[in-house]
């Protein structure tokens, strides 16, 4: 691992926004200390760090908090320059940017529904999960990574979704058979 100047990473093992900030801290080398926080009763740090939402994950280097995952990736991609994660065309970056925020918005809540609704309301998100997933299963035909041949700021991104997705088709008793029907997603 790269030395860094103090990095700090507050989070929650079960947070899938933690993951992806954690495996770019990987991915670029850098020595980070992981603090875990208990969310029904935060530490004074982290409401200190994040006195707004009071979430995690939290950045901190050199004692300035980053907060939301996405922003702390490209503030780790733009301050450590060695494995870049986003592509260097600026249209490129836009197309990295569209996919994480469709993620976060689109598939996020849609994956909510499906593990907490009942019912029609859970059917229904399930098939609007399904149209997501194969939106991102298309997107990746004939790559092995979003970015091509190595992995980068959307796959970083989307990852929670691999993580997480069967863990929660158990858990929630609903079967979007991403592993099936969408293959390049799956893989």
């Amino acid at each position: 691992m790269v030395a860094s100047a103090a990095v700090r990473l507050f989070g929650m093992w079960a947070s899938p926004a933690v993951r992806r900030v954690e495996w770019a801290l990987k991915l670029k080398g850098i020595e980070y200390e992981y603090i875990e926080e208990d969310l029904s009763n935060k530490s004074s740090s982290l409401l200190e760090f994040n006195p707004i939402n009071k979430q995690v994950p939290v950045l901190v280097h050199n004692g300035h908090p980053v907060v939301e995952s996405l922003v702390i990736l490209e503030y780790i991609d733009e301050t450590w320059k060695d494995n870049p994660m986003l592509p260097v065309d600026p249209l490129e970056r836009a197309k990295a940017r569209f996919w994480a925020t469709f993620v976060d918005v689109k598939c996020r809540e849609e994956s909510r529904k499906a593990f907490f609704m009942e019912g029609e309301e859970k059917e229904k998100a399930i098939e609007n999960l399904q149209v997501q997933l194969k939106a991102l299963d298309e997107e990746l035909e004939g790559k092995k990574f979003f970015s091509g041949d190595h992995i980068g700021y959307t796959d970083l991104a989307v990852g929670w979704m691999a993580f997480w997705l069967g863990v929660a088709e158990e858990a929630a008793g609903f079967k979007a058979n991403y592993d099936v029907k969408f293959p390049n997603f799956s893989r």
